[in-house]
């Protein structure tokens, strides 16, 4: 039987970030938004290169060279979260990333990563780029064990549940463009639901490898000069970006009564004075 109810107000208590643009903090990606700073560059030479010789392969012949990408992505501290160094070479950067991005959005919540070990708390993450997985097809057999566990994107919300102890839902959700959106969404339907106490909700995508990069050019889908002209005349296509994101969301009342620091409320109501509040939080918090 289908039945409504009020919906419960949901409360996002922490945030954790890394984006382009030396955006490693709330305060810091706010600082490059307020500045109008453009968060884009060349793609790093660590990535890929091009040969634009009359005899370069298709695959090597590129005329998108610029993107959101992030400084580093093969930095770890792997024995910090319990994970030995042989595990953590052939380990999904995404899952690296999202490890991480989760611990400081906990951190900003002021709630102690350790202390949830056993709870009904759910993990939510958006999740659509495979570069990974497509850098080690064929060469699985000398990977070693962790290479399946490794390059699987339901892996990602899974590495993040058992890293924490964690005891609630763990879906890792691939709409497109729309996969955090959509996590977000069934994250406060899980919570309102009773499936999970909390949950912690993100997004994580990187730009391992020029194929997926190539194949969108040839489907005239990109902007040649890597930058997006959204409502503009001059739109000619969308640049692709990288990062991640994590959210901490509890309900409204359970947020109030643990005294924790409400960002931004929920509850299918106008939010423009809650997203002014938020604002204001993100600019004067690390």
């Amino acid at each position: 039987m289908l039945f409504r109810s009020a919906p419960e107000p949901i409360a996002i208590v922490g945030l954790g970030c890394r984006f382009p643009g030396q955006s490693d903090s709330p305060a810091a990606y706010w600082s490059l938004l307020d500045r109008g700073a453009d968060g884009t560059c060349p793609v790093p030479s660590t990535r890929w290169t091009y040969d634009d010789s009359p005899t370069a392969t298709v695959r090597g012949t590129h005329r998108v060279r610029r993107g959101g990408f992030l400084p580093t992505v093969d930095t770890f501290d792997a024995t910090f979260f319990g994970i030995s160094p042989r595990e953590a070479r052939v380990m999904d950067p995404q899952q690296r990333m999202l490890l991480e991005t989760a611990w400081h959005a906990l951190e900003h919540a002021s709630i102690d990563p350790t202390s949830l070990y056993g709870s009904a708390t759910g993990v939510f993450v958006g999740v659509t780029c495979f570069d990974h997985a497509m850098r080690v097809a064929g060469h699985m057999d000398l990977l070693g064990p962790y290479a399946g566990t490794g390059s699987a994107l339901n892996m990602i919300p899974g590495r993040l549940s058992f890293l924490l102890g964690l005891r609630g839902p763990s879906l890792a959700i691939d709409t497109a463009c729309s996969s955090s959106l959509v996590a977000l969404h069934v994250a406060c339907q899980s919570i309102r639901l009773g499936d999970c106490e909390q949950a912690l909700v993100g997004g994580v995508h990187l730009m391992l490898s020029p194929d997926v990069m190539s194949s969108f050019e040839k489907a005239h889908m990109l902007s040649p000069d890597g930058w997006c002209k959204t409502f503009d005349a001059r739109a000619d296509g969308y640049a692709r970006g990288e990062g991640c994101g994590v959210v901490v969301l509890k309900r409204l009342s359970d947020a109030r009564d643990a005294g924790d620091r409400i960002l931004l409320q929920h509850n299918h109501k106008a939010l423009t004075g809650a997203t002014r509040g938020l604002i204001a939080d993100i600019r004067d918090s690390g």
